[in-house]
């Protein structure tokens, strides 16, 4: 996703801040993964897909770059991963 982060944020019409905001982190946080100098977490990851998941233009963006596949849908939605330890 990070590849593709800034597309899928300016098709929201989204500022970094905003976005970081909605994912809980912070802009310079955000900034940094947009510019590949920091990885990406796992729950900022799934955060992102939860927004982007939301609009219909971002939605199929996920599909079309190969970021939301079914096999991630079937992870994120599988009750044995849901649990909290």
């Amino acid at each position: 996703m990070t590849e593709n982060l800034i597309v899928l944020r300016n098709k929201l019409g989204l500022k970094q801040s905003e976005l970081a905001s909605k994912v809980g982190v912070s802009r310079q946080t955000l900034l940094e993964v947009e510019k590949k100098r920091r990885p990406m977490s796992w729950n900022t990851f799934v955060a992102l897909i939860a927004v982007f998941r939301e609009n219909s233009d971002t939605s199929d963006l996920l599909e079309y770059f190969g970021i939301y596949s079914v096999e991630l849908s079937k992870y994120l939605t599988s009750p044995e991963n849901m649990s909290i330890t």
